[in-house]
């Protein structure tokens, strides 16, 4: 028999387990909305709610954190699994939930609002800091001491990453140029449509020249694997900021489809990622390693360096620019959950 404690100690793993953004645990707070107000559907039915809770779900997000879930269908079902949150444990939050006029839903709201107070502090100090008081390595640290936000680390990473490798890029004034070699000139011509339209080359403009850039590919899932930026030149760059093993190794060299990586991780797991790579043969394919310590040594140079006047305003202005699109603001709650008023909602088990 499942039991409001056990079914709530779920709900908490649920919680605790989620980044900022709280994806699964807000599904959860619509479904028990959807079946307290609509009274539609049958929470020991997972059909009636499965995909349509989704929705729900987006409906909310969209406004309150300005995005919807993009893992995989596969990832997103999980929640339902037997060790999280199955029909069986949704009809006991969900008795809980009607008993209350709402308490759960709250409790999955509030726990939302202080992850995202305490993500406010963190980001606040990187908003607010100038070229002379900011230090990377303080504000990676800020997301390491709370424990509600270590889930959201290898987000800022990504941040810290490309604010600096775009803005050097981008200051070097790098260009990329593809020629076609003299030996090639017939072939092109043959496929002079193909050529114009996918490299931007004919027969009569042999050389294409643009300038170097480096791309950010967006939310990954949360398996933390896959490609995590590209360049335009060709090496794939994956940020590691968790320890890996030799399937999780794999799962990245599977995901990516690139002859060189640039890997960017913490210094003690430099050497275990290029021996698990190597153990998989993908040693070869290592351009190199960028260690955290390489990271805080460039930002020092970047914003207190000899060039500092040239790139120490533009690397902020970047990494804040990443920041507010990556965890836009919540001081204001949206209308979709201002209108249920969850402040009222006072219960002794539900409001600790």
């Amino acid at each position: 028999m499942i039991t409001i404690e056990i079914a709530k100690e779920a709900l908490d793993t649920i919680i605790k387990k989620g980044r900022v953004h709280l994806y699964k645990p807000i599904q959860i707070a619509e479904i028990l909305y959807r079946n307290r107000v609509y009274k539609d559907i049958d929470l020991s039915n997972l059909e009636d709610y499965r995909t349509q809770s989704k929705k729900w779900r987006d409906e909310v997000t969209i406004p309150l954190v300005g995005r919807k879930c993009s893992s995989t269908a596969r990832f997103q079902d999980d929640l339902f699994n037997d060790n999280a949150i199955p029909p069986s444990v949704l009809v006991v939050l969900g008795d809980e939930n009607r008993r209350t006029k709402g308490a759960v839903e709250a409790y999955i709201y509030n726990q939302f609002t202080n992850k995202h107070g305490q993500l406010k502090s963190a980001l606040d100090y990187c908003l607010n800091a100038t070229t002379q008081s900011f230090q990377v390595q303080q504000f990676i640290d800020s997301f390491w001491q709370e424990p509600g936000l270590r889930r959201s680390l290898d987000k800022v990473y990504e941040i810290i990453v490309y604010s600096l490798f775009s803005t050097l890029v981008e200051a070097m004034k790098l260009e990329i140029t593809i020629t076609i070699k003299e030996e090639s000139y017939s072939l092109i011509k043959e496929f002079e449509d193909f050529s114009r339209k996918v490299m931007c080359l004919d027969s009569s403009t042999p050389q294409f020249m643009q300038d170097a850039k480096v791309y950010r590919v967006g939310v990954t899932n949360a398996a933390d694997r896959g490609l995590d930026m590209y360049s335009n030149w060709g090496p794939a760059i994956q940020i590691k900021h968790l320890s890996l093993d030799v399937s999780l190794a794999e799962g990245i060299v599977n995901s990516v489809s690139s002859d060189k990586i640039v890997i960017v991780c913490k210094d003690a797991e430099k050497d275990v990622i290029v021996s698990l790579l190597s153990q998989i043969g993908w040693r070869s394919h290592i351009q190199s390693v960028v260690t955290e310590n390489d990271l805080i040594n460039w930002y020092e140079k970047a914003l207190r360096g000899k060039y500092s006047g040239q790139l120490g305003d533009k690397l902020l202005y970047c990494l804040a620019q990443e920041i507010a699109e990556e965890f836009p603001s919540v001081d204001s709650i949206p209308d979709i959950i201002k209108n249920r008023h969850y402040e009222k909602i006072k219960d002794p088990k539900w409001n600790k």
